[in-house]
């Protein structure tokens, strides 16, 4: 659904425009409003079980809560750059990589991305499942299909309806884990859980990965709820109210979810620590607190399903042009929809050993990708495109993008040493027991290789072609017409 602008106009009904411009004219919304949207898709329990890893690996508390803000501050960084980028360019995440990668070599990491949403949507459909059958009991599968079908529902209504289904959530947040985060200041922990003597360095290396991988997994559509936006909210402006959202609602949760860890102990389980802890304040208020978290956990199920549509979207157009429409929208996000409750229906294994692993291997394929895109967007090419050429396979981006694709391989091969998981583990990990440093070898190496492969690029021509093109970019966006190029075209 869509709101009347303050600024633009906003067509009703259904959300039709998918990976294409959105036009001037249609420019509207608050900037205030990615405050509450970001705020809220971190206030959720799937965020909480990522700021138990360094107490339930062998750290202990004080240190774990360290680490998640180290974690928040800089994961979030990346994460709010990329949502800076949507009311500049009028484009989804995705289709931004184009530049950066061709036509063509973008699927490379629009198939990441899409296992990423297909993967996060069925951790978050099975906690809320979880949190159901808790609290209303039910079959667990029976709130696997419910929980899918509303969330699916939220993501074809569209832009708009998400956004307004955020802020109103937040609110509620505010006073449901507020009354929480007070009854979790009261719990008794054990003995050493504030020691800054105890520091061990593999746990508190694994607990800021998995956290600054957390919020860099956000990049990859960040700007889809942004991109509405009229680009004189300027850069900085949509840089902080990302960045502020997002960072308050991940320290929050996490925090929470380090606090009864610890608390809880070897028996610590995601679900059971929150109605534990809740009903401390009064029996009950656990159910309250787990029905409201499934709430949360199916709004951003519906933001993974909406954002992993685009992602469809933009790979299918690679090979055949996709024109935006509602039937196209339709149809990919109740295709996602299917793949990941399929996902959740077959899944057996342990939450928190697979979600460790899935944050990990997210933040492995991400950081290349993200060093790329944002050295492009803000020292190479400075945030001028050539909008149109982005939809054109024989324009000037290429079908291949050999520079970002040759930066994101060598950034990639450089932090395998560095890996740690409970899958693989490379040499140095071993050598620095179990540390992970891949963090700070892949961004630097695949940022910096990008930047000098880009010196020789015609900054100026593109611009100049870009000023040429934005007159008709403006009426075919308009006009919900694409420019005449495709797959296809001679």
């Amino acid at each position: 659904m869509t709101e009347t602008a303050s600024e633009g106009r906003a067509r009703p009904g259904l959300e039709v425009r998918s990976i294409d411009y959105v036009p001037l004219n249609e420019r509207h919304g608050k900037l205030w409003h990615l405050g509450p949207l970001w705020f809220m898709s971190n206030a959720q329990i799937a965020t909480l079980a990522v700021g138990v890893l360094g107490v339930t690996t062998g750290g202990n508390l004080i240190w774990s809560l360290l680490a998640v803000l180290l974690g928040v501050l800089t994961g979030t960084f990346f994460m709010a750059a990329h949502s800076a980028q949507g009311p500049q360019l009028g484009l989804p995440q995705m289709i931004q990589s184009r530049p950066q990668f061709g036509y063509m070599g973008a699927l490379l990491v629009w198939l990441f991305a899409y296992l990423q949403y297909a993967g996060f949507n069925i951790f978050n459909t099975l906690l809320a499942a979880d949190a159901m059958h808790a609290t209303v009991h039910g079959s667990t599968k029976l709130w696997l299909v419910v929980g899918t079908a509303v969330a699916l529902v939220a993501a074809v209504a569209g832009y708009d309806f998400i956004h307004r289904m955020e802020r109103g959530l937040a609110y509620g947040f505010l006073v449901i884990f507020g009354i929480l985060s007070v009854i979790v200041f009261t719990l008794h922990y054990p003995a050493g859980s504030f020691d800054l003597g105890h520091f061990v360095l593999a746990p508190f290396l694994l607990q800021y990965s998995v956290v600054a991988g957390y919020q860099i997994s956000w990049a990859i559509y960040v700007s889809d709820y942004s991109r509405y936006l009229p680009p004189d909210v300027t850069v900085r402006k949509t840089f902080w109210w990302t960045y502020g959202g997002s960072g308050l609602g991940a320290v929050w949760i996490m925090f929470i979810g380090s606090a009864l860890a610890a608390w809880a102990g070897d028996s610590f389980d995601t679900i059971s620590a929150l109605q534990d802890s809740g009903d401390e304040f009064f029996n009950g208020f656990g159910a309250i607190i787990l029905i409201f978290s499934a709430l949360g956990l199916i709004s951003v199920t519906a933001l993974n399903m909406y954002g992993g549509s685009l992602t469809l979207i933009s790979a299918s157009d690679s090979f055949k042009r996709v024109q935006p429409t509602l039937r196209v929208r339709v149809v990919t996000i109740s295709l996602t929809a299917a793949i990941s409750l399929v996902g959740a229906l077959l899944s057996t294994k342990s939450f928190l050993d697979n979600f460790e692993n899935f944050l990990l291997l997210v933040l492995y394929l991400f950081i290349p990708w993200t060093a790329v895109n944002l050295v492009d967007y803000f020292l190479v090419r400075r945030g001028h495109y050539a909008i149109e050429e982005i939809f054109n396979p024989h324009g000037i981006y290429g079908r291949w993008g050999w520079r970002g694709i040759s930066a994101y391989l060598v950034g990639f091969a450089a932090m395998v040493p560095f890996f740690s998981t409970g899958i693989y583990s490379g040499p140095v990990a071993e050598a620095a027991k179990g540390a992970d440093f891949s963090l700070f070898v892949g961004l630097p190496v695949s940022g910096v290789l990008y930047w000098v492969l880009c010196r020789n690029i015609d900054i100026e021509a593109e611009t100049e072609l870009a000023d040429r093109e934005r007159d008709e970019l403006e009426y075919e966006a308009a006009h919900h017409r694409r420019p005449e190029h495709g797959p296809d075209a001679s």
